[in-house]
């Protein structure tokens, strides 16, 4: 059995805050319909953001029960781990829930021990900082393989053995 540390839940104000690594609780339109219109998953179709959760660890911001945020964490859980897809939505920002999602996540209790977390940002470097990520020192440098299309591309047939649309209810 995995060890967990979820939900963890935060009262301020009269206002109750959780994060869950639990699937089932996503929302995915929430989810999708941030990450669309995002300038780092521009146009992403739905079926890739499922795929991406099935195949991720994964948190969810609420407040009061309503999805507010989420962050998604690539991993072998051995050395290394990717954060990508972390938000919170604009009404729901300016109340330190973001830095709150990201240290909830480096404390995952299946990411402990880790040598390395990567991340990529456009603006967001001041939050990251508070949370520990520093730009690489040199002379180490990342490099990437980009697809900016593949979005724009015919979406991928189904995996066999799933119905489309449908989200695994297991937790992360």
């Amino acid at each position: 059995m995995t060890q967990t540390i979820f939900p963890v839940i935060k009262l301020a104000n009269g206002v109750r805050y959780e994060i869950d690594a639990d699937k089932a609780r996503l929302d995915l339109a929430i989810i999708h319909g941030f990450l669309v219109r995002s300038h780092w998953a521009k146009g992403i179709p739905l079926s890739i953001v499922e795929r991406a959760i099935e195949n991720s660890l994964v948190l969810g911001l609420y407040r009061d029960g309503r999805q507010i945020g989420f962050a998604r964490i690539v991993s072998d859980r051995a050395t290394f781990a990717y954060l990508a897809d972390v938000f919170v939505l604009p009404p729901e920002r300016g109340r330190r829930l973001g830095r709150w999602l990201v240290e909830t996540a480096l404390k995952h209790p299946e990411l402990r021990g880790l040598r390395r977390w990567l991340l990529g940002t456009r603006d967001a470097q001041g939050l990251y900082a508070q949370c520990g990520f520093r730009a690489p020192a040199p002379p180490f440098a990342f490099m990437e393989r980009l697809d900016a299309g593949v979005y724009d591309q015919a979406p991928p047939l189904p995996r066999r053995g799933r119905k489309p649309g449908r989200l695994l209810a297991a937790s992360g």
